[in-house]
């Protein structure tokens, strides 16, 4: 970041999945280069832990190039898929596009559902510098989640009253961090002197926002969702991989695999994506900086942006 006394602006528009924020994002760029008062061409930095992998598209819902309405768009298609991208390397890549877009007088809108990359950008973020170790992993990922979580408590019951216990990718990385440090050191989060960030959240009803997944579940299946997860797999993706990748990839492949039947993966694959969504809003309701509006107050959304960027 150039140096400066002043804190530099950025945007987030943030929220549950289904609830709008990458068509709201782009509305929001061509509003601000419309505005006299915007001073800015807003680019979008995506914060979705899916979406920075080269052909997870329809499952992820990443936009399309027809949907960005000319806004420039980062940290898409940024990672292969077969590798797990950590977020320490995502940290680095997405510090380095707010400097780039705001040293050429643009405003960074960071636009995601993934409460972890929201704050690596935003926030001073500190995570353990132990480096993975394949042999564990290979050993971890024959396990279950419940038995990972039970391991877990063993090594750090603090860390497991915290974490996800049905998220495998966490539950192996906590372990490898206690196997080393003996314990999964605290999350240090705090936010960064250098910038100046307005939280915007999106925010619907529990049952709008589960009428949403459910709609689209059904129109992403129509969209050649199913096709995708083939194409994956004919690619060298592992059912493993797609596993670890969760949701939509996590449950199509136990369909390609035979281990459900259509409708039953699709009534768990809804339910899990619910489920999904009360956590990114549990993540988000911590943040006490964070302005939750609907999607439909778009007036009341922009004139607190122009307070915050005409300030």
């Amino acid at each position: 970041m150039k140096s400066s006394n002043k804190k530099q602006k950025i945007i987030v528009i943030l929220g549950p999945t289904a609830v709008g924020k990458s068509a709201f994002g782009v509305a929001l760029a061509q509003k601000l280069a419309r505005t006299p008062w915007g001073r800015y061409n807003g680019e979008i930095i995506s914060a979705d832990s899916r979406q920075v992998y080269k052909g997870l598209d329809i499952g992820t819902g990443k936009i399309t190039k027809k949907e960005m309405g000319g806004v420039p768009h980062h940290l898409l298609d940024v990672a292969n898929p077969k590798k797990q991208m950590t977020v320490t390397a995502y940290q680095k890549l997405a510090r380095e596009k707010v400097e780039d877009i705001l040293r050429r007088g643009k405003l960074p809108i960071v636009v995601g559902g993934t409460g972890l990359y929201v704050d690596a950008i935003v926030n001073d973020v500190s995570f353990p510098e132990v480096p993975p170790n394949p042999a564990l992993r290979k050993r971890l990922n024959e396990k279950s989640p419940s038995q990972l979580f039970a391991m877990l408590e063993k090594l750090d019951a603090r860390r497991a009253t915290t974490i996800d216990a049905h998220n495998p990718r966490r539950l192996i990385r906590a372990i490898e961090i206690a196997t080393v440090l003996g314990w999964v050191p605290p999350y240090v989060n705090i936010p960064r002197k250098d910038l100046n960030p307005l939280f915007i959240g999106l925010t619907l009803p529990p049952e709008v926002l589960k009428k949403r997944i459910a709609t689209r579940l059904l129109s992403r299946m129509k969209g050649g969702m199913l096709s995708e997860v083939k194409k994956l797999k004919k690619n060298g993706l592992s059912w493993k991989r797609m596993e670890e990748l969760g949701l939509e990839y996590r449950y199509l492949s136990r369909y390609l695999c035979g281990l459900r039947t259509k409708d039953l993966m699709l009534k768990e694959l809804e339910s899990e994506i619910v489920r999904y969504a009360k956590r990114q809003m549990t993540w988000f309701k911590r943040d006490k900086r964070i302005v939750w509006f609907k999607p439909s107050e778009k007036k009341a959304i922009l004139g607190t942006i122009r307070k915050f960027i005409s300030s």
